[in-house]
Order: C-alpha cells, then structure tokens, then sequence
C-alpha cells in the first residue's frame, strides 16, 4: 500500500476513535465517510481536514491525542479502511453532530440522515458522489 493510503488511513482512524467510538458501526462509518467527503470536496488531504480549526472537537478540547483504549482503536481502523474501500451511504454527508446538541449551522443545511447518535447533513447544493477514498 502505498504511503499516502497508510496515512490517509491513521488519520481517518483517529477521527472515528475519537468523535464516535462506542457507537454502533454504521455510526462511526458514516462519521468515516463524513470525513473523507469533505477531504474530496475540500480537495484536501485528511491531516488537513481532520485538523483544520474547530472541525473536530477531540482536536482542540482534547489535551492528547493518543488513544488509550486498544479494543475501540482497533475496531476504528478496521472502520476507516472499510469507509475507504466501501461506498458512501450518507448521501454526499459532510457535516453532523450529536442528536443532543441543536446547532445553529444545521438549519441552514439538508438532513441526509442518522446514523446512531449523530445526525449527518450536506449543503443542499452539494453533489458530491465519492464511491471510495
């Protein structure tokens, strides 16, 4: 595999370790396929994605980020990889937050679904059709 893919892959999984570990799979799937619609849509890689300002709030509420618990870290990178082989099942998704939480920045945007305790949107003029990373 080469380099990029194995580090696309880290990243990926660090991101479902810490925004929805626990959750029921297709619930950290769909925060996968998330993650890599806007690294497609943005044109970016997924380091910038996932570490761009106030994206992902384990990335500036967190004091490390190293994972602590091995079983939920396993299960996230074989998450990541079958989000970055598999097609994407949240309508072109590229933002979501926790069904207990009522952003601002949701009303303006188009209900594609929910997928454990998260909702997933898109811009309603968004057309993005990623299959695989």
């Amino acid at each position: 595999m080469p380099l990029g893919f194995v580090e696309s892959l880290l990243w990926l999984s660090l991101n479902v370790y810490h925004e929805s570990r626990g959750e029921p799979e297709i619930g950290q799937l769909a925060v996968a396929h998330v993650t890599l619609n806007r690294a497609i849509d943005e044109q970016k890689s997924l380091a910038e994605v996932i570490m761009a300002p106030k994206q992902f709030s384990w990335t500036f509420l967190k004091k490390s980020y190293v994972p602590l618990e091995v079983n939920p870290l396993q299960e996230s990178l074989l998450v990541a990889f079958k989000a970055m082989v598999t097609p994407d099942f949240t309508k072109g998704s590229t933002f979501y937050h926790h069904v207990n939480v009522s952003p601002k920045w949701a009303n303006s945007l188009m209900y594609t679904g929910r997928y454990g305790s998260h909702k997933f949107y898109k811009d309603s003029d968004a057309s993005i059709s990623a299959s695989t990373y």
